[in-house]
C-alpha cells in the first residue's frame, strides 16, 4: 500500500487529490500496462504551470503501483529494492561534497559490507557526486544539489538490495552517516 504522506505531497504538488488520480488511471487500464506507459498517462494529464512534471510524472505512477499491489514500497518493477533518504547540510556542493569524501575517507566497509573497488566522484553545474559499489552487488550514490541560503541537499540512494528489510537496516546505516555529514559541515556555535 502506497504511503499516505506520499500522496499527500502528490496531491500538494500535482494540484489533484489521490482519488483522482487513481480514477484516471484505473480509467486507462493503468493495472496491466508498463511502468512507462502510466508515466506517460500521468504526464498527459498534470495541471500545466506544475514544477519539475516529469518528476512527479514518475511519483504518481509509482505510488498507483505501490496503491495497486503492482510492486511494495521501495521495490522496482525488476523486483529489486531500494533504500534513498536526504538531510540539508550547511555549506555549497563543493564544500559538502569535501566533508563527505573526508567523513568516508579509508572506509573499506559501510554496514559490514566491504566496499568493491574504489569510490568515484563526479561533478555537474548542478550537480556532485559520490558513488560506490559493495561487495554484495548492491550500489550507492551520494547526490549533492545546491539550497538557497548557503545549503546543500544531500540525498543517498541504494539500489539492488534484496528485500525490504535490508531497505530498514540500510536506511539506518545512511542516517547514521548522514547525520555525521551534517554535525561535520555544521558550523561551532549554531543553534
Amino acid at each position: 500500500m502506497v504511503r499516505k504522506h506520499s500522496t499527500a505531497a502528490i496531491e500538494r504538488a500535482t494540484r489533484r487529490s489521490w482519488a483522482q488520480w487513481v480514477q484516471i488511471l484505473d480509467d486507462a487500464g493503468a493495472r496491466a500496462l508498463p511502468h512507462r506507459e502510466i508515466v506517460g498517462i500521468v504526464y498527459d494529464q498534470m495541471h500545466s504551470g506544475i514544477d519539475n512534471p516529469g518528476w512527479w510524472a514518475q511519483s504518481v505512477a509509482v505510488a498507483y503501483e505501490q496503491h495497486r499491489g503492482l510492486r511494495r514500497p521501495g521495490e522496482s518493477r525488476t523486483g529489486e529494492f531500494q533504500a534513498s533518504l536526504s538531510k540539508i547540510c550547511p555549506g555549497d556542493m563543493d564544500a559538502v561534497l569535501d566533508a563527505w569524501v573526508q567523513l568516508v575517507a579509508g572506509r573499506d566497509a559501510f554496514g559490514g559490507v566491504p566496499v568493491q573497488g574504489e569510490p568515484v566522484t563526479s561533478s555537474t553545474p548542478r550537480w556532485r557526486y559520490w558513488r560506490a559499489a559493495l561487495a554484495d552487488g548492491s550500489r550507492v550514490a551520494v547526490t549533492i544539489s545546491e539550497k538557497p541560503g548557503g545549503r546543500s541537499s544531500v540525498a543517498v540512494g541504494h539500489t539492488k538490495l534484496g528485500s525490504p528489510e535490508e531497505v530498514d537496516r540500510w536506511k539506518m546505516v545512511w542516517r547514521e552517516m548522514l547525520s555525521a555529514l551534517a554535525s561535520q559541515t555544521d558550523p561551532p556555535g549554531r543553534i
